[in-house]
């Protein structure tokens, strides 16, 4: 049943198509992150806003890397069968924060991903696309959750990470080995590397 409301122009609107549904995302602040003397690696903040019913936070911000990008499309991936997904940004071995348009090539890349998956519906069905957008949990807790092999749901991470409620949720190393890693030169610049232990194979796309 239509609901309809008053406005300030004297009209009554349908409510139901005031509140078109939508989903919005953002990628965006690119942080530099030291692992040890030797490694960096940067992590970028995404931003998502939605009326969705498919999405249990109307909006959240967390930081993911690049290696997380690249495991989240093979999940992805594994899912779509014949359907073909979207590229990320490829693999860059010289990339630099320093390098403005580097780095604007990278966001826009991994915003565009971003926004062709959330537009596709039959995507929205895989929990570890909801962990990864909404959580704050590694790659390795992201696939034990959606596997049911910890001792929260999918939705109490996604509830409860960011406030930190579930004791141990998120991991002591920032992104446990499945960031996206860099070597440091000293100079500050910031070198894509393979990842150390990522489950999945860090290849350009």
């Amino acid at each position: 049943m239509a609901v309809f409301v008053p406005t300030m122009d004297g009209m009554l609107h349908n409510l139901s198509v005031c509140q078109k549904e939508f989903i919005s995302v953002c990628v965006r602040d690119p942080r530099l992150l030291k692992d040890d003397l030797w490694h960096t690696h940067v992590d970028y903040e995404i931003c998502l806003q939605t009326n969705s019913m498919c999405f249990r936070k109307k909006t959240s911000y967390v930081r993911r890397c690049y290696s997380e990008f690249v495991w989240l499309r093979h999940c992805l991936e594994q899912n779509a069968l014949i359907m073909e997904l979207p590229k990320l940004p490829p693999w860059n071995p010289f990339f630099s924060l320093k390098n403005t348009e580097q780095v604007t090539q990278r966001m826009t890349g991994f915003q565009e991903f971003l926004e062709r998956v959330l537009h596709t519906p039959f995507l929205l069905s895989d929990s570890r696309l909801h962990l990864f957008l909404q959580s704050d949990l590694s790659i390795t807790k992201m696939t034990r959750c959606a596997l049911g092999k910890t001792k929260y749901t999918v939705a109490e991470a996604i509830q409860r990470s960011s406030s930190g409620c579930i004791s141990g949720l998120v991991d002591e190393a920032a992104c446990d080995s499945d960031s996206e890693s860099t070597s440091s030169s000293g100079l500050g610049l910031s070198v894509d590397t393979e990842v150390r232990g990522s489950p999945v194979p860090f290849l350009e796309s």
